[in-house]
């Protein structure tokens, strides 16, 4: 009879695990291969990539260094898909691509503004689908003097180490929580905080991976619930303590 169980239990566990396969394959991970353009910005020290549209600051400290891109209006989604992980390679030019590179993987850190005055050869216009890649991520794939070359892209899942990072600025009567290292999707489509003495508040989106309450929760120990653009949500309970102040950041533990 233990051995029954035990082989039930197996079965279950299997079961569990296949959904969970079969559910990232659907949902997180686009097989399908889509066509581009990219070019780089900055130099090989990464400096340039560094702040930008959606919000982060020092990619280095943040975890990301300098596998990121920006994204063309038509990818950037006014700045939703910030956060979101990308696989690259450069195919179709000979002349260009490094034999043999394989494929990069970079996330959404800065947006590739259009410029309208210019309709040709601004390969960020819209509805053109662009990565403006830092230079160390470009020179990875192809030759720098390309400028610009064709790739091909899809979506990936975020493989960050360590938890969700809360960054907290504002003031008394504005709090902005900055989110960073989000794994699986990456990209974030909702946030609620709490605090010890509140229920769950939505938050909106300021701007790029900045979310934002006009509750006052000073003096609070908080929480969030944030979910990612494939509708999975992941609830951090208590990871901000009653004496937190403004521009200190917080550790979530756990990640998608």
């Amino acid at each position: 009879m233990a051995i029954l169980k035990l082989f039930l239990s197996f079965l279950i566990l299997g079961s569990v695990m296949a959904k969970r396969r079969s559910h990232i394959g659907r949902r997180l991970v686009d097989q399908t291969w889509y066509d581009a353009h990219a070019t780089f910005y900055g130099d090989m020290t990464g400096a340039a990539t560094m702040q930008g549209a959606c919000g982060y600051g020092d990619l280095f400290k943040q975890g990301y260094g300098l596998e990121t891109t920006a994204l063309s209006t038509s990818l950037f989604n006014n700045g939703l898909t910030c956060g979101a992980c990308f696989e690259i390679q450069c195919v179709d030019d000979p002349q260009w691509c490094i034999p043999g590179a394989g494929t990069i993987i970079v996330t959404a850190t800065n947006f590739c503004p259009p410029n309208y005055s210019k309709p040709t050869g601004n390969w960020c216009n819209p509805p053109l689908k662009h990565f403006d890649l830092s230079m160390p991520m470009f020179t990875k794939i192809a030759q720098y003097k390309a400028g610009i070359i064709p790739v091909k892209y899809r979506r990936v899942l975020c493989s960050k180490q360590g938890g969700v990072q809360f960054q907290i600025s504002g003031n008394p009567y504005f709090i902005l929580v900055l989110l960073y290292n989000v794994g699986g999707a990456g990209d974030i489509s909702g946030v609620n905080i709490k605090g010890s003495n509140t229920g769950w508040i939505p938050m909106s989106r300021n701007w790029g991976v900045n979310w934002q309450t006009a509750t006052q929760l000073l003096g609070q120990s908080l929480s969030f619930q944030v979910t990612n653009s494939d509708g999975i949500m992941v609830e951090f309970d208590d990871v901000v303590p009653s004496d937190w102040q403004f521009g200190q950041v917080f550790d979530g533990r756990i990640n998608f």
